[in-house]
């Protein structure tokens, strides 16, 4: 295959002063993409932020190979901070082809422990921050009739983690997001994917030893990205495990079943019939949720 190629495109990615975000800047930068690289510069738990030197920092990284790249130090977690993102992409160059929404923070805390505004933090910047910067860059997406956008989830997200009940809710919430703005962005041709990515990167470094983090470079998790957003892709509403060379895909699957007649549904039949509402074998996954549906309504209509 020959070498994917950005030129004169145009990519929002967020949380781009460091790690994940920075390697995807990066890489789409020096195959030619023009480089929106967004950064609060804020810590970890989402506190402080205002500080431009993290994007500004890959910004000249950028430049100094060549490239072309602006700097963007609004927050995510406003609708004013996301319409200020994207309204950057436009005076600086031009349009909008390619949104990366990859800024998170962590506040991981045991459900007890949990506060409210741990819960709101994490869900406003995760969920709600991938929400408005995907609107605010959508109607220029729509105008193009081209986009593609890579939302950001994590395996805590698709199977659960102690002590992040706020950053799995918001994660997997992220999918949801993203499978309803594929469907909506189909006819604009907006393909919308999402990664679960595994990176040494701030978040991890506390978690993993530094054997491991040494083979998760964020590197190998951007060129994945990097085919998502390509022209190249034809895939929407997807969503992929990746990390240190590893690369899958990852869906939710609805066994066969069993229909019962309604006449006789109640506790004791569906525990008689456990076994084989538990088997997964012949799942399938459904492209959306009428598909799904689709199925159940099968039985009922029996």
């Amino acid at each position: 295959m020959s070498e994917l190629r950005f030129d004169n495109r145009v990519a929002i990615v967020t949380g781009a002063g460091g790690g994940l975000g920075r390697a995807h800047a990066l890489l789409l930068a020096k195959r030619g993409a023009k480089v929106v690289v967004n950064d609060l510069g804020g810590t970890m738990d989402g506190t402080g932020g205002g500080a431009s030197s993290a994007a500004d920092k890959v910004v000249e990284e950028i430049k100094a190979a060549g490239g072309q790249a602006v700097a963007s130090y609004d927050g995510v977690d406003t609708w004013e901070g996301a319409q200020k993102i994207v309204a950057k992409a436009k005076e600086a160059f031009g349009k909008l082809d390619i949104v990366i929404n990859n800024a998170g923070i962590l506040r991981d805390v045991s459900f007890l422990k949990m506060t409210d505004e741990d819960w709101e933090k994490v869900l406003r910047v995760h969920l709600t921050g991938t929400m408005y910067v995907s609107k605010a860059a959508w109607p220029l997406l729509r105008e193009n009739n081209y986009g593609r956008v890579v939302n950001t989830t994590s395996a805590a997200g698709l199977y659960g983690n102690f002590g992040q009940a706020n950053y799995s809710s918001a994660k997997l919430g992220i999918v949801g997001l993203s499978k309803t703005l594929a469907h909506e962005g189909a006819k604009y041709n907006i393909k919308v994917n999402v990664i679960a990515p595994i990176a040494k990167s701030r978040m991890t470094e506390t978690v993993m030893p530094p054997n491991v983090l040494e083979k998760l470079a964020p590197e190998y998790v951007s060129a994945l990205v990097a085919y998502l957003v390509s022209d190249k892709c034809e895939d929407s509403a997807q969503v992929y495990a990746v990390g240190g060379g590893y690369f899958s895909r990852v869906a939710v699957m609805e066994a066969e079943g069993i229909g019962l007649p309604v006449e006789k549904v109640s506790p004791e039949a569906v525990a008689e019939q456990w076994a084989k509402i538990n088997d997964m074998t012949g799942a399938k996954a459904y492209g959306n949720a009428m598909e799904a549906a689709g199925a159940a309504m099968k039985f009922a209509m029996m």
